[in-house]
């Protein structure tokens, strides 16, 4: 890896979802010079009109002459779809320059992107995020990283104009694996709040009444601070979605097998989490588990 320690001025940013969007925007804000790339050619002119940053055909274009290129698409797959290739990142990439993985993905992905950049004298840290829409748009995100100290010292400032607590973990994959255990962590947190919110409507309950107790006491929890109202309402058309939840607790699961880890209360959630699909709920908020329930 290059020992380069000088704070990077442009950056690429490749994946301009509900994420990406004002991510990119913070950078831009703070003063980077930002390269955006977009699957959806029209999210990126959409976002360069936005805040006034160019926008690019390729991954590759957007990545030439950056010094940090910074990614947030769906899977392991979207990723290297914008990595590897002729278009993709690294090839457009110069030594010396850092990537930085934000996509909720593998740790095998990650030692493989560490690899593949290594071998171009190109920086990696894996640095996968929590916080949702909202907090993405706040800057106020929590991203957990893993990569060497030298290359994460690179990315930290930048990494802080739209994280509210960035840490680095350990070695590369260590912010994937910490990512996991993120979500193993919301997925009970929020089958439990499920249930105590149906406990409560079956026991006559005012169910507002009961969380505005609650909640200051140790069942307390950002779950509960700021999805009950929306629970409620039966109102999930927001937030984060279950498939993409889905995705994330197969990754956490497969990982399990791998090193002898016992999740049965997480793989019991997924399941949950598949009756919702069924009713039709691939796009509800993860809060949506309490919809089996009410049925």
């Amino acid at each position: 890896m290059s020992d380069t320690h000088t704070t990077p001025r442009t950056a690429a940013f490749i994946g301009l979802g509900v994420m990406g969007h004002p991510m990119a925007g913070h950078l831009k804000r703070a003063g980077l010079e930002v390269r955006v790339y977009n699957r959806t050619r029209a999210r990126a002119e959409q976002w360069s009109e936005e805040y006034g940053g160019s926008h690019h055909a390729t991954p590759r274009e957007a990545a030439e002459g950056a010094d940090i290129v910074l990614m947030c698409v769906g899977n392991d797959d979207d990723v290297r779809s914008v990595t590897y290739g002729d278009d993709g990142v690294l090839a457009g990439m110069t030594s010396g320059s850092l990537l930085v993985d934000h996509t909720t993905a593998s740790a095998d992905l990650a030692r493989e992107l560490a690899a593949a950049a290594g071998e171009a004298d190109i920086g990696f840290v894996d640095a996968p995020v929590s916080g949702g829409q909202q907090g993405a748009v706040n800057g106020v995100l929590t991203i957990m990283c893993g990569g060497s100290e030298a290359d994460y010292a690179r990315a930290e400032p930048v990494l802080t104009h739209y994280g509210r607590m960035v840490k680095r973990i350990g070695e590369t994959g260590a912010g994937q694996t910490t990512k996991m255990v993120n979500q193993i962590c919301i997925a009970g947190l929020v089958q439990a709040l499920s249930e105590g919110l149906h406990f409560a409507e079956q026991a006559g309950l005012d169910r507002e009444a009961v969380i505005e107790v609650i909640s200051k006491g140790a069942a307390g929890s950002w779950q509960m601070e700021n999805r009950h109202a929306t629970m409620i309402k039966d109102e999930y058309d927001h937030g984060f979605a279950v498939d993409w939840m889905r995705k994330d607790l197969d990754i956490c699961l497969a990982e399990a097998r791998r090193i002898d880890a016992s999740l049965p209360v997480t793989a019991l959630v997924d399941q949950f989490y598949a009756d919702v699909q069924a009713m039709g709920g691939n796009r509800w908020d993860t809060s949506s588990l309490l919809k089996r329930l009410s049925r």
